[in-house]
């Protein structure tokens, strides 16, 4: 660690700049960038006192680019590191206690003696943080107390995923303090992903942490969870005259959990009428052969149609990504296009059965349909249900797009991307 005066002293005078510049996918003015790194050392010393030494830390939020509710099972997508993230100043404490207190949000403190599965404690960030500190323990690392201080810019309900953001935040915390680094970015997502999973009680694929923790864009193909194949795909949306952007429908955040727990449910269902536990085990044309049988058995056509929009969306990211490699970007655009048609036809996430009155993602569609006919790219983002609706925006529409969006969704909702070229990051 270094010198908190000479951390501040660094970031004021510029001498980070040019990190800050390549973290943050930015030619222009990267104050805006140092001043939130001073903002959280500022909240660490109101918080905890003035410390000696500090560390900072990153990891951004993360955008699904193709497969939509594909690795669930085992299938394919194409996602990537976005510019918005959830920053960390730490420090080390002698109490044998991680502090980790948020802006705007409560100090979750934990013992390192304690690191069992409180269930009380379920659907709230302090099971994250025990979860990915068990899951680093039990791999035979020794931990050891410390103090952390957070802000995030990675808006909650935007698909962006800041709860995976969290969690690889915290990941890369531990594995820069207390594991020499041995912990690449695959492993800190998938503990992420236990984190979530088993402390937390929420069913996840293991895309949104992936994505947070290895940065960039990367196709990925979850046949081994175990050992997933990664790659990086060039992905340089000015070399096409694009934008991305993303757009907050201003839905209601309701509790969702059910809708999302059915989607694997009902998947799952399917291929257990194969004796299989996942789609990505079931052969398609099998699939076909049988879908009189499976509608019968299962009296679920929605669970079919499900399986029906995994089949397809799974090949479809794997398209995507040939066709970015390709350098055919209208080729990606169509088949973006058609992967959204599919998330709303078949996979029906674009608004919840239990709300039929509140489709404010489907009107977002519809807006940004009306506004680019045919050109660019736009289809549900994330999870689905409520929340936010990804759009690729020819550079010369920007303006226009954001204005006619945020007429009728209210100002501030359609939000101008970059992507980012690395995940779960220690600044200094």
């Amino acid at each position: 660690m270094l010198k908190t005066n000479e951390i501040i002293s660094k970031l004021s005078s510029g001498e980070f700049n040019d990190k800050l510049s390549y973290v943050y996918s930015t030619n222009g003015d990267v104050k805006p960038y140092a001043d939130r790194y001073l903002s959280v050392i500022n909240g660490y010393k109101e918080i905890f006192g003035e410390p000696s030494e500090l560390a900072l830390f990153s990891a951004p939020g993360r955008t699904e680019i193709g497969g939509n509710h594909t690795d669930h099972q085992h299938g394919c997508v194409l996602a990537g590191s976005v510019n918005l993230d959830v920053i960390a100043a730490v420090s080390f404490n002698d109490d044998n206690v991680v502090r980790i207190k948020s802006k705007g949000y409560n100090m979750d403190e934990i013992s390192l003696d304690d690191l069992e599965i409180h269930p009380e404690q379920f659907d709230k960030a302090i099971s994250l943080i025990r979860g990915v500190l068990r899951a680093f323990r039990d791999r035979g690392y020794e931990l050891k107390g410390f103090n952390a201080y957070t802000e995030s810019n990675v808006m909650k309900g935007s698909g962006l995923s800041s709860s995976a953001a969290f969690e690889v935040l915290v990941g890369t915390i531990v594995s820069n303090l207390f594991a020499d680094n041995e912990v690449d970015a695959v492993e800190i997502a998938k503990i992420g992903q236990y984190a979530e999973n088993v402390f937390y009680n929420k069913p996840s694929g293991l895309m949104d942490q992936m994505a947070s923790s290895v940065g960039a864009v990367v196709a990925i193909d979850f046949k081994s969870t175990e050992k997933p194949a990664v790659r990086k795909v060039d992905f340089d949306l000015s070399k096409y005259g694009h934008t991305l952007c993303i757009i907050d429908s201003g839905a209601d955040h309701a509790d969702l959990t059910d809708e999302y727990a059915a989607v694997p449910t009902e998947m799952k269902m399917v291929a257990a009428y194969f004796g299989k536990e996942y789609l990505r085990d079931v052969d398609y044309n099998e699939f076909l052969g049988q879908m009189k049988n499976i509608r019968k058995k299962l009296k679920n056509d929605r669970a079919v149609l499900r399986a029906f929009h995994y089949f397809h969306d799974t090949q479809m990211a794997v398209r995507e990504a040939e066709a970015l490699e390709a350098g055919d970007f209208d080729e990606f655009c169509r088949l973006s296009r058609q992967s959204g048609l599919s998330s709303y036809m078949y996979l029906q996430n674009v608004y919840a059965s239990s709300l039929p009155a509140q489709q404010a993602v489907a009107v977002t569609i519809a807006l940004c349909g009306e506004i680019l006919g045919d050109r660019g790219a736009y289809r549900v983002h994330g999870g689905g249900f409520a929340g936010t609706v990804q759009a690729f925006v020819p550079d010369e529409m920007v303006a226009e797009f954001k204005t006619r969006i945020e007429a009728v969704l209210g100002d501030n909702m359609c939000h101008v991307l970059q992507i980012r070229p690395v995940g779960g990051y220690r600044l200094v």
